[in-house]
């Protein structure tokens, strides 16, 4: 399949938010998430006015107000004071009630909410349709309010889950929508694919940018964790005898976040995509070993060995093979080195250790 995008030029920069107009009010959906919480962080520790959408759950008045909380909670927690700049709105990405009030005034948006579940549903279309049409909608949305860009969080499900010559892969790769994929990785693909269609047909001068991670890691800023965080708190809980064989990309969340502020500023990120990873492939068993390395009695309770299950590696969307990430391009365009992996393993168990969530 070829890529959506255009040519990029080598336009590099000293500043991460050098092109980027301070103050101005800046939408982030999907903020009570975990890259959301870092997004929004980073976008007040740059100056910037956020705005940002959760999603209610429950009676709406007590789910918006624990939300807000919870994302506030998390924004203090990263060191920021956000002082009167943070606004929290709620909005479903299954309805259109709620996104004209949140996108009034914004100048860019950053679309990172996107469904992600604990096991593969039954129907495709339960995770496959709520991606694409939620993408879609703030997408429209954006262009009607006159949104100069959108930033929007894809995965390496995008990228690199249909069969090739070898195992290197950069953002010229795409995951072919049709092939017997798990549904989260096809919703990736469908949702992106959707969304680069409707930019180019239907965009009216909106531009936008796609970080396309790989595993995200990092410190957690609340106790509303990720399937990768998960993973992490369940080998220092002792609740994994073993870990599927298997090979992946891991970037840090921190580093994702950073990626996003550079892609909102910078004039030659808009209609490209960019890989997300850090410099190498990692192993389920590698990440316990460092645990077991550096924490000592506090990750005695981590696997020690690996079994094989196709199935269990579906299930967190990873494969056998060993593959080779190329991210030159984001490391060219935005001047972007993505932290050691070492690194963010550790600041990962950390923060559950230091936010309390991992059972003694």
């Amino acid at each position: 399949m070829e890529s959506k995008t255009t040519p990029v030029s080598a336009d590099t920069g000293a500043d991460a938010h050098d092109d980027a107009d301070s103050g101005e009010l800046v939408l982030v959906t999907g903020g009570s998430g975990y890259v959301g919480t870092h997004v929004i962080s980073g976008l007040l520790r740059s100056g910037h006015r956020v705005r940002t959408t959760v999603r209610p759950h429950g009676p709406a008045t007590s789910a918006a107000a624990g939300a807000a909380t919870s994302v506030r909670s998390a924004v203090a927690a990263s060191g920021v004071d956000p002082g009167g700049r943070l606004d929290i709105v709620s909005a479903d990405l299954t309805t259109d009630d709620g996104w004209d009030d949140a996108m009034a005034g914004c100048t860019h948006v950053h679309h990172v909410a996107s469904p992600f579940p604990s096991v593969q549903p039954d129907n495709a279309d339960d995770l496959i349709v709520p991606a694409r049409d939620g993408t879609l909608r703030v997408l429209r949305t954006a262009r009607d309010h006159g949104v100069k860009r959108v930033v929007m969080t894809s995965s390496f499900a995008a990228v690199g889950y249909s069969r090739k010559d070898g195992d290197e892969y950069d953002e010229s790769d795409w995951t072919d929508p049709e092939d017997d994929n798990p549904p989260y990785i096809r919703s990736k693909t469908i949702a992106e694919l959707a969304a680069w269609d409707f930019v180019a047909k239907e965009g009216d001068g909106l531009e936008l940018t796609v970080i396309n991670p790989t595993g995200i890691f990092g410190p957690a800023l609340g106790p509303r964790l990720s399937a990768s965080t998960e993973h992490i708190r369940a080998m220092l809980e002792g609740a994994m005898s073993a870990v599927p064989r298997a090979h992946f990309g891991l970037v840090d969340v921190r580093d994702v976040a950073e990626l996003h502020l550079r892609a909102m500023a910078r004039p030659a990120a808009a209609g490209q995509r960019f890989l997300a990873s850090g410099d190498r492939a990692v192993s389920f068993l590698w990440i316990a070993q460092v645990l077991a390395e550096h924490l000592g009695e506090r990750a005695a309770r981590v696997p020690t060995r690996e079994f094989d299950d196709e199935r269990a590696r579906e299930a967190v969307g990873v494969t056998e093979r060993v593959p080779i990430l190329r991210t030159e391009k984001a490391r060219s365009v935005f001047g972007w080195t993505p932290r050691d992996p070492v690194t963010t393993i550790l600041d990962t168990a950390e923060s559950l250790f230091r936010l309390g969530l991992v059972k003694g």
